[in-house]
């Protein structure tokens, strides 16, 4: 029977990799949005729950190991690496968030914007937001 501690350190080792994978592909995720490339996102999105299951499927199997191996020296360094590894990826999977919720604001503006309605929100010239009767189409003979 394998030693608890090498098994243990080794899905440890696992869950790291898919850390750095995840880490890899929310930066890729970013650009896609920063780029307006909605293209491969749906295959990101796929990627990225894949992913996350498989390091919850792991962290369960971690979690049965027994408090002595898990209180171990080299185990609980790696649980520390690994839990820096996870907030840093929360954080980028927050500012992914973030532009996606802006672009979509953008998005809608511009709709709004386009279809004349009623308010809409335009620039002035300092590129203060400024909301008001829209005329932009509503006066267009085209």
């Amino acid at each position: 029977m394998a030693d608890p501690k090498v098994l243990c350190a080794h899905k440890l080792n696992q869950q790291a990799e898919q850390l750095d994978e995840l880490a890899l592909l929310l930066d890729e995720e970013l650009n896609s949005l920063a780029s307006r490339n909605g293209d491969g996102l749906k295959d990101l999105a796929r990627n990225k729950l894949n992913l996350l299951n498989a390091i919850q499927r792991l962290d369960k199997e971690i979690a049965a190991f027994s408090a002595e191996v898990l209180n171990s020296e080299e185990i609980t360094a790696s649980i520390a690496a690994i839990r820096k590894k996870l907030a840093d990826c929360q954080q980028k999977n927050e500012v992914n968030a973030h532009a996606a919720r802006q672009a979509h604001l953008s998005v809608q503006q511009l709709k709004s914007i386009l279809i004349g309605a009623p308010t809409s929100v335009t620039y002035d010239q300092g590129g203060s937001v400024v909301t008001g009767e829209s005329g932009l189409v509503r006066n267009l003979k085209a």
